[in-house]
């Protein structure tokens, strides 16, 4: 795990005694209006959850909804130091859902247990830019290994804070950030999650077009500090055939307000995958272990974003990332446009886990069986406009896992994204 304590400063200063600098991107604005744009992304989500031969539960969550996501992004004033404002305005309407089909995640729950009829969020950030250095502070997205706001459901979380992002050096991005609220996917007052204060830096640097490495590291108060690492790699046998390895691991140091065990646990989770591509086909193995953790719980998240999970064998139900858990998976992908049909797509993924230690179970096993199809349409009136279709089925040996043994997904998902200004 000394890999893990690296210095991102140091892989900066290496990288910089072979990369010049990049031009200035402040130096190219052409200012605040001339350089904005305003995005809406209007996504349609029917979401189903079958817990079969589940008798606790006398209905299955079920609902549809629509979302529109909206942001707009001004450009930077002009000078050596430029200023700008982003903006986010989120919007879910329910479409279908009754008082016994709620709990999807799609939407907030009223205290009859009925799906909200709609909800809303706004909130804004203001920015600056020195050289290709940019300060945002505000409400904003998240994509960094130790803090991602999610975005699997209808709206997205929103993250409130400040974040750097610098790419000064060529092939060199550095990110720093202190973030102090974070809100879920179905909910819209403030900081539903409850995060007290989280930061988060490192960075990454790719050596060449296959090769690149990331180093981050997050301290959530009274929770947990987090240390991520990734190498991906991709070798290219010929024209049409190609190599990739990916490698992720998190090493966990939990502390004992948040554990309840009045100790500090830790846990270590990583997965290598290796994907062999050929024409039109990809094949992927990957094979995934945690170790340790506490009372069951292994590698945890959340409260750092519900997106904080770049494992291989995250996928659409589980995460595989009970204590002491292994899992492995085998994955085909499809690209119809090497069969004259572009925008066209196929995935099936099975994984299996076993050796899980819960809070009520040891040596648990659980599997996942997905398949998706999707289809982008590429020119016309409609070009851009996308469908998906994801099915789940996910079976585990003793029923610990969300609550029931046997559950059987399905999402449509058809978003289209308006380019306004």
């Amino acid at each position: 795990m000394q890999v893990m304590k690296w210095s991102v400063i140091a892989l900066a200063v290496a990288a910089g005694t072979s990369q010049m600098a990049v031009a200035s991107s402040q130096s190219e604005s052409k200012g605040f209006v001339e350089d904005s744009s305003f995005n809406v992304l209007s996504r349609n989500l029917y979401f189903s959850r079958d817990f079969r031969n589940d008798p606790t539960r006398q209905d299955d969550p079920q609902e549809w909804g629509q979302g529109f996501i909206g942001t707009f992004e001004s450009g930077f004033t002009q000078g050596t130091v430029g200023f700008g404002v982003d903006a986010i305005g989120l919007l879910g309407l329910k479409l279908d859902g009754g008082k016994g089909t709620s709990g999807t995640g799609l939407f907030p729950t009223n205290s009859d247990g009925r799906s909200a009829d709609d909800y809303s969020e706004a909130g804004g950030a203001v920015k600056l830019r020195v050289s290709n250095t940019v300060l945002k502070y505000g409400d904003q997205f998240t994509a960094l290994p130790v803090f991602s706001t999610d975005d699997s459901r209808l709206l997205p979380e929103v993250a409130e804070g400040f974040l750097v992002t610098s790419n000064e050096i060529e092939g060199l991005t550095l990110h720093a950030g202190h973030f102090t609220a974070i809100n879920a996917q179905d909910q819209s007052y403030h900081d539903s999650l409850g995060l007290k204060s989280a930061d988060a830096f490192g960075g990454s640097y790719s050596f060449s077009d296959d090769l690149s490495v990331s180093l981050y590291a997050s301290d959530v108060e009274d929770a947990f500090k987090k240390y991520y690492g990734n190498v991906n790699y991709t070798y290219g046998i010929s024209d049409n055939q190609s190599l990739n390895f990916d490698f992720n691991i998190y090493k966990t140091d939990y502390d004992k307000e948040y554990t309840g065990t009045g100790q500090d646990e830790d846990n270590t989770i990583w997965s290598l995958a290796a994907a062999y591509n050929i024409g039109a086909h990809t094949i992927t193995a990957a094979y995934q272990k945690s170790i340790g953790g506490f009372d069951g719980i292994g590698y945890d998240y959340g409260v750092d974003g519900g997106g904080t999970v770049w494992l291989a064998n995250s996928i659409q139900r589980s995460d595989f990332n009970a204590e002491d858990e292994k899992s492995w998976q085998l994955r085909y992908d499809l690209d119809f446009a090497e069969f004259g049909v572009p925008g066209l797509s196929f995935m099936t993924r099975y994984v299996s886990g076993s050796g899980a230690e819960t809070a009520t179970t040891s040596n648990g096993k659980e599997w996942e069986r997905d398949i998706q199809v999707g289809y982008v349409v590429q020119e016309g009136a409609a070009k851009d406009l996308s469908l998906k279709v994801r099915q789940a089925t996910y079976r585990s040996s003793d029923g610990v896992y969300y609550g029931s043994p046997s559950i059987d997904e399905v999402r449509v998902i058809v978003e289209y994204p308006l380019s306004i200004l």
